[in-house]
């Protein structure tokens, strides 16, 4: 398993939910998002973003309004549609269950691998004088 691989697709995973949840609280410029996304080190590829926004405004999830900018050309600034709303409302129980889960189970492994007295588990090998004892 390649692990930088396997977090690459995880952040990819939560991207768009991510973006929702930016947009959500108000008209933003794309480059905002950009720096949010970059600070919370979920994407840093600029390359990835448009895209993406253009996919979820095909998908009638967002809009977008040009505002006249008095250092350059007018900026396209993402609004969250009502479709777009309400999907983020049901991806936000999707994710509330799912982190709810993985919790868990990350909570049951650490409570294994922890004996009662708090120590370290120690690590056992198989009996290799005994080939029965290795199944």
């Amino acid at each position: 398993m390649n692990i930088e691989n396997a977090q690459v697709q995880m952040r990819k995973g939560i991207l768009e939910f991510c973006i929702l949840h930016i947009i959500s609280r108000g008209e933003i410029y794309a480059s905002d998002m950009l720096d949010e996304l970059t600070s919370a080190r979920i994407m840093v590829v600029e390359g990835t973003l448009y895209p993406l926004l253009t996919r979820l405004k095909n998908a009638g999830l967002l809009d977008y309004k040009w505002v006249e900018s008095t250092s350059g050309p007018p900026r396209k600034y993402y609004i969250l549609t009502d479709l777009g709303r309400n999907s983020l409302e049901s991806l936000t129980e999707t994710w509330q269950e799912l982190a709810e889960s993985v919790n868990q189970i990350i909570g049951r492994t650490e409570q294994h691998r922890k004996p009662a007295n708090g120590t370290s588990a120690p690590m056992t090998m198989p009996d290799q004088t005994n080939p029965s004892s290795n199944a």
